[in-house]
């Protein structure tokens, strides 16, 4: 009797774990390799070069350093600066320090890329300034003023918008 009741609880309770083993199976669905593979691209669930790229399905849109006209007019705009990071997947461009010759005065700067959009609040533009008396005596700061970084932010805006006008137009 007690073998019958243990036999009855596991014929229960495995009748429980296994009904569900077959819910929302395709009886058409293909068995072979190459079939599965048909059947996912056109369900949209493979993978293809087109794909990554954002050319088909799933709106994704890799842009290129070359082709994000905000980046080329920095880059342009900077181009007579050592630099000292140029980091496109982490939007951001750094120089090394720079100053005129016989000026005892740098500066260094930073360009951050908040967005690929042309607008003025696309660019976060910190302008570092040195002074030094000696060559080892050096006093480094956040310049307070604002030329540099409106100079440069509006001129980085024209390129871009002309770069993104020339580029519209050659498509």
């Amino acid at each position: 009797m007690k073998n019958f009741k243990l036999l009855i609880f596991l014929l229960i309770t495995s009748s429980f774990f296994f009904s569900g083993c077959n819910k929302g199976m395709d009886p058409n669905r293909p068995t072979d390799a190459k079939g599965k593979r048909i059947k996912n691209i056109e369900e949209g669930r493979g993978a293809s070069i087109g794909g990554l790229l954002g050319k088909v399905g799933g709106g994704t849109n890799f842009e290129f350093s070359s082709s994000n006209p905000m980046w080329r007019a920095s880059l342009e705009t900077l181009d007579f600066l050592p630099l000292i990071t140029v980091d496109y997947s982490g939007g951001v461009i750094i120089t090394d320090w720079y100053s005129q010759s016989g000026n005892q005065d740098s500066i260094k700067l930073t360009v951050r890329f908040l967005s690929n959009e042309i607008r003025s609040d696309s660019l976060k533009i910190i302008v570092h300034k040195k002074t030094c008396k000696t060559n080892s005596n050096c006093v480094t700061n956040i310049s307070k003023s604002d030329l540099i970084k409106d100079e440069l932010r509006s001129t980085i805006l024209r390129k871009a918008a002309l770069l993104e006008k020339s580029d519209k137009q050659k498509k």
